[in-house]
Parts: C-alpha cells; structure tokens; sequence
C-alpha cells in the first residue's frame, strides 16, 4: 500500500464512522475551551469536564479570572493533575488576555501561545475547534497513531504535524486531530492496544510489523 493509498483508506474509514466528531470536552465560549484545553494536559477529559462547570460559573471570562487569586483559581481545579501549574498558568493566561487582548481569545496560533500554559498543541485546538481553522493539533494519541499506521514518519510532534498536514485535505484537518487523538484513546492505545477490535490494520504498518513477528 502507498502512502496515499493508506492515507484514503484511513480518513475514508474515519468520514464514514465518526462524520460528526468533535471535541469532548464540555465548552460554551473560546475562553472556556482554552481553559479547558489547558487543564486537560496529562488529565482525562472526563475528569476536566466533571470539574469546570463550577469554574466557568465563577469564572465565565478572563476578566473574572484575572482578579482572582492563584489560590482561589487552585480551589476550582485541585482534583485535575498538576493544579498548582495549572493555576497559576490560569491566571497569568487570564491576565494577559483581559489586559492584552481585551478578553477575547485570539484566532492566530503564534499569539495564543504567547499565553502562559499555551504551547502549540493547546493552540491549535483552539483554533481548529473555536474557530474552525483548518490546523492539526499532535498530542501523545495523534502522535502514536500516526506514527503507528505509517502515516507519519517523524520523531517529534512539529514534524507529526507537518506530515498530516501535508498529506490531509484541507476540509479533514479539524476533524482529523479529533479521529485520531480518539482512536488512540479508546483503540490503539500506548501500552495495550486493542489490534483486535481495529478496522484499519489493512493499512497499518505497526499491526502488519507485529503479526510477521508472531
């Protein structure tokens, strides 16, 4: 199988299955899924979602965060991993937004991530995912997926991102980050994936390399 072969073959697979996919986490602004977004490094969605309806409620913009105390942002988010960074990522994002960017979530990937606790990855779910540009976010799922199917060949994220980029139609980019960000999630998972139940092993290159080995 080609590369482009594999590359129809996987995002054919994904436009039938999942046509409508979108993000987990719960959100009603740009704000808070940046908020969101933040706190969901190393923490499952489930668990962000489970604690930031009350944050939002106390803090539905980044005015209201930004007069906020560190520790009282801490209160809100102490059961999410790493509540101490985060907070205080929070707060210095909220600050530099409400006195920098009058509040609003900027579109452009460079200036959100001169936002504290905003590197790349969290820059371009948020624009992809709030204001529907065509980017592709590489976390550790897209990473390992892609890299296993052989859709990517690459030893860091940037060069992930690059080669999906490259290669996915402009019209899938969006919904690319989120199909294989949950395939890696619930089936090709870092330590056991689920080979099994996968419908792409025609096309990947990690399950063809395994079976010979068997």
């Amino acid at each position: 199988m080609t590369n482009k072969e594999r590359y129809t073959f996987v995002l054919d697979y994904f436009r039938k299955k999942q046509p409508n996919v979108t993000s987990e986490l719960h959100y009603h602004s740009p704000f808070q899924l940046l908020v969101a977004v933040i706190l969901s490094a190393q923490c499952t969605d489930k668990r962000v979602n489970a604690e930031t309806p009350a944050l939002f409620e106390r803090f539905p913009n980044a005015k209201t965060m930004a007069m906020a105390t560190t520790d009282e942002i801490y209160q809100y988010i102490k059961r999410i991993s790493y509540p101490n960074n985060k907070a205080k990522h929070l707060k210095g994002m909220a600050v530099k937004l409400h006195e920098e960017f009058k509040g609003q979530v900027p579109n452009d990937i460079e200036l959100l991530q001169t936002l504290p606790g905003v590197g790349r990855k969290t820059a371009n779910v948020v624009v992809s995912v709030a204001f529907n540009q065509p980017t592709i976010a590489v976390d550790t799922h897209v990473f390992r997926v892609a890299n296993r199917i052989g859709l990517s060949k690459a030893n860091t994220v940037l060069e992930t991102e690059k080669q999906l980029i490259k290669n996915i139609p402009i019209n899938d980019r969006s919904a690319a980050h989120h199909w294989l960000l949950l395939h890696g999630r619930y089936i090709c998972m870092a330590r056991k994936p689920k080979c099994l139940q996968c419908e792409l092993t025609k096309a990947c290159l990690y399950f063809q390399q395994h079976r010979t080995e068997k």
